[in-house]
Parts: C-alpha cells; structure tokens; sequence
C-alpha cells in the first residue's frame, strides 16, 4: 500500500489509495478495488458536476464552477475581447476553487478517515449549493452582479474540496470533474486498441452521468429557474453524502487492501 505523493507526512497512513493506478501526484500500487457503493457516490456526485456547471455556465455568466479548465480556455477568451465571457467570474471561480482545495488538504490533517473526510466533502459541497440556492431564491434582484460572484464563489469552492477529497482516493476513472484521461484510457484500452478494460462500464457510466446532469441541468434551468438546479443539485450531495455514510461498504474505505474481503465493484 502507498500514500499518495506529496500528502503530508503526519497523515500519510490514513491517505493510502484503494483502486491501482492513480494520476497526477496520486500513487499506485493497491491492488483492493473500490466498493460499489464508493463507485456509485462518485458517479452520483460526477452528475452533479454536470448540474451545478449547467447552471453557472447558463445562468452566472459563462462560468464554469467544476470544469477548471473550461474556465481557463473562457479566460483566454475574455482576455482577447471576446464578447459574452467574463474575466472577472473565472477568476472568481478559479479562486474559490483553489481555496476549496486548500481547507480539502487542511482537512486531511484534521482527519485520517477517509471515509469520514468523503462524506465531510460531500457535506460542504450539499451545504454551499444549497446555500448558494437560497441567496437566489430570496434575492431582491436576482439579476445583481454581487449574487451572480457568490452563487460562483459557493459553488466553486464546494466542488474545490470534493475535488481534492476524490483525488486522495487514488482512482483516475472516476475524478468526478474530469472526462478527458477518461475517454482517453477508454479509448486506448479499447479491444479496437488491442486492449481489455474491466473497468470501461464505470468509466462509461460517468461520462454519460456528466452528460445527464448537465442536460437535466439545462432543462431545469430553462424551464424552472437557475434556483431549482441548485436546489437539486445540493440535495443530491447531501443524499449521496448519508447514503454512503450509513452504507455498511464505506467502511471498506479505511480498511488496508490486505484486509479487504475482495473485489467489490
């Protein structure tokens, strides 16, 4: 079992990865596989990637909250004079994005369950959407520039934490935020390729989730307001976050691979 790279030493233990090979500064080497039920909340929580980025995309100026590199590639537009894109929100959300992901690493200090850590994150995204649906709800001017950078900045920074409670987990198929090594590896381990991917089901399962959330996303959007999809997208965190807390595979999380009772998803 290996700790994921650049975690801090004194949490090292309780960092240890569950699903082979990992990305980015994530190490390999476990060779436990993730439960169902973790595949499933992640794939529940890629969903709502695609809801809250329909709803900040369509309604809060071109901004994307959980795609980062949507939001450079908008920067770049602004940048060059592009009408339609705003400097100012990408930034926003790149911020607040990059705030979640400090207190997500301030966490794993306070912290060494990660079972308890994946359920604290889905906790604070739940709690930022849904907060982020009543300033909508209850604003005199849903219109205001100062609504349009909060609902950006709760939603940005809620999905910073998931983002970097998921990457702790070591599994580069399901990131929740990020479709492109996705359809990549599905791709190059295709049997077209030559290859043989036993875990292509799940990596398809999230791209379609991504696509669902993001279209059900704009249909709530258009037809009943930028409010509902908030509303629904923090609720389907908070559930996803007690579904998985009070599933009896969750605690596989913080066993070590050796103790695991054996492939589960």
């Amino acid at each position: 079992m290996t700790a994921s790279e650049g975690a801090d030493g004194g949490v090292a233990a309780g960092l240890a990865t569950t699903g082979g090979a990992t990305t980015g500064g994530a190490a390999a080497g476990s060779t436990a596989a993730p439960s169902r039920l973790l595949v499933g909340t992640l794939i529940a929580l890629t969903m709502v990637s695609g809801l809250t980025d329909a709803v900040s995309y369509l309604g809060f100026g071109h901004v994307f909250t959980a795609n980062m590199t949507g939001n450079v590639v908008v920067l770049g537009f602004a940048a060059a004079g592009a009408p339609g894109f705003s400097a100012t929100g990408c930034l926003t959300s790149i911020g607040c994005f990059l705030a979640g992901t400090v207190a997500a690493g301030r966490l794993t200090m306070l912290l060494r369950s990660r079972r308890t850590l994946l359920t604290v994150a889905m906790g604070v995204e739940g709690a930022a959407t849904g907060v982020a649906a009543a300033a909508v709800l209850t604003a005199a001017e849903p219109s205001a520039d100062w609504l349009r950078f909060v609902v950006i900045a709760l939603l940005a920074f809620g999905i910073g934490v998931r983002n970097a409670v998921v990457r702790r987990l070591g599994l580069p198929d399901l990131t929740t935020t990020v479709l492109t090594m996705v359809l990549t590896t599905l791709g190059t381990s295709s049997w077209l390729a030559g290859g043989r991917d036993e875990h292509a089901p799940r990596k398809v399962a999230e791209v379609v989730a991504m696509l669902l959330g993001a279209a059900v996303g704009a249909y709530v959007f258009l037809h009943l307001g930028s409010s509902a999809v908030l509303a629904t997208g923090a609720t389907l965190a908070l559930a996803a976050g007690l579904v998985f807390w009070f599933g009896r595979q969750s605690r596989l999380l913080d066993l070590p691979p050796a103790a695991h009772p054996g492939p589960a998803g």
